[in-house]
């Protein structure tokens, strides 16, 4: 009942937000013709196209800047929902071991195909980024061992240093002595929360940049390498609206059925409208009271679907860690600078912490995707660059892979915890009640 609260927060705050939503597709359309206008560019006039790679550079600057305020106001209020969750009882432990379990699988899935294809291999595009040696060198110097590495010499140093593990540490380090304050920490929490609305705001700002910093990279990008750019890009693209589909259809649709005996098929259908909103916003938490609502009249009690839908939307992000780890392998491959499997193993474990707690949220997967390569490869991070011109084209993927795996994971964590009437789910997937929406009828479920 307590999540109730936050989810009727969470819709009302969604509809005082559609005017937004309406203005980002405008970003969107800029950033297909940024990368239009790029790739015609170094087509055209490859000597003009390498002259515009600074665009590309200042924009992952900018990306680099905003990444520990990111970093650490997702990790405490992360950590705190943690606490919160795990305080509700049977549902939320079950619920969040299942989310670190699937967004573990879901990136070693995405560090596999990513290893397998290797569509970046071959692209060669080191020298597009202007400053991958000069953070390098810088890194190397200040290495003195991996202790050293992650503890700040002062508490705010952390944040002045450059370093995302520092970051990382002071964040877990405040996350978990908030916990211990238990309710006294609540209003801490609230004003990391407002501070994170504040970060956000900034982000946002900065991706209104992405079309300058897109068409900057694609045309250096492809001045330097002509059309085999964009085949590789294309290929990426492919691969991960692939890879989500196999996930879904194959390793989600299998555990649903094997434990509900539900077809997945039939659950993605009952959500269709759901499903066309999340194409037209790119956004997963655009249908997130709608699904609410849904799994509910499905038949999931509601105290389950307060407590495994709001928290799967921070913890369970199939589609942002197959994107994840995907995009960094093609960087290392198309920068000639492959990982080593420690190197991959190590950015595993640091994807599964980082990529908690941004979820719907407009470029909070570029940011973490910079802060991995940060903390693991830095000669690598302006290779984001070119990752931005096809962000927005993955986005659609990452949003419906997220939805799907919450969708499921609402149906599973009912069922392992005797909160769901299978009969009932079977009865509307049918189409024996169907769900109508509270705009329609006087009474929704």
């Amino acid at each position: 009942m307590m999540k109730k609260n936050a989810w009727d927060g969470k819709a009302l705050n969604m509809s005082s937000s559609t005017p937004r939503k309406d203005r980002t597709h405008w970003l969107y359309i800029a950033v297909i013709v940024a990368v239009i206008g790029g790739i015609i560019v170094g087509l055209v006039a490859p000597d003009v196209a390498k002259e515009l790679k600074p665009l590309g550079t200042t924009f992952v600057k900018l990306i680099k800047m905003i990444i520990a305020p990111v970093i650490f106001c997702t990790i405490v209020i992360g950590v705190g929902s943690v606490r919160n969750a795990a305080t509700v009882g049977k549902a939320g432990g079950i619920a969040l071991g299942y989310f670190l379990t699937m967004s573990t699988f879901a990136l070693a899935i995405g560090l596999f195909v990513g290893n397998l294809l290797k569509p970046g291999e071959g692209l060669d595009i080191a020298g597009s980024s202007g400053e991958g040696e000069k953070i390098l060198e810088k890194s190397a110097e200040g290495s003195h061992g991996l202790v050293d590495q992650i503890l700040p010499s002062t508490f705010f140093s952390a944040f002045t240093s450059g370093s995302v593990l520092q970051v990382l540490f002071i964040a877990l380090l405040v996350g978990f002595a908030v916990q211990a304050l238990g309710k006294e920490g609540e209003p801490i929490i609230g004003a990391i929360t407002k501070l994170q609305q504040v970060v956000f705001k900034i982000l946002s700002w900065i991706l209104w940049l992405a079309p300058i910093g897109a068409f900057g990279a694609i045309a250096g990008v492809v001045g330097d390498t002509g059309m085999e750019a964009v085949i590789q890009l294309g290929i990426l693209m492919l691969a991960f609206y692939i890879t989500c589909a196999i996930f879904v259809f194959g390793v989600l649709g299998l555990i649903l059925k094997v434990v509900t005996g539900v077809n997945i098929f039939s659950l993605c259908k009952y959500l269709g409208r759901e499903f066309l909103l999340i194409v037209a916003t790119s956004s997963s938490e655009s249908a997130l009271p709608n699904l609410m609502r849904k799994m509910e009249h499905l038949g999931v009690d509601r105290s389950t679907v307060g407590i495994v839908v709001p928290t799967g939307y921070s913890f369970n992000l199939d589609g942002t860690a197959i994107y994840l780890t995907m995009s960094a392998i093609f960087i290392s491959d198309a920068m000639n600078m492959p990982m080593s499997l420690s190197e991959q193993a190590g950015l595993l474990v640091f994807m599964i912490i980082a990529s908690k707690g941004a979820a719907g949220v407009s470029g909070a997967g570029l940011a973490t995707l910079a802060a991995g390569l940060q903390v693991h490869r830095p000669e690598l991070l302006n290779g984001v660059g070119v990752i931005v011109g096809i962000d927005r084209f993955m986005s659609e993927a990452r949003a419906l892979t997220n939805f799907a795996g919450n969708s499921v994971a609402t149906l599973l964590v009912g069922r392992w915890t005797q909160t769901v009437d299978l009969d009932r789910v079977k009865e509307v997937l049918r189409g024996d009640d169907p769900f109508v929406p509270a705009v329609e009828g006087e009474h929704a479920h």
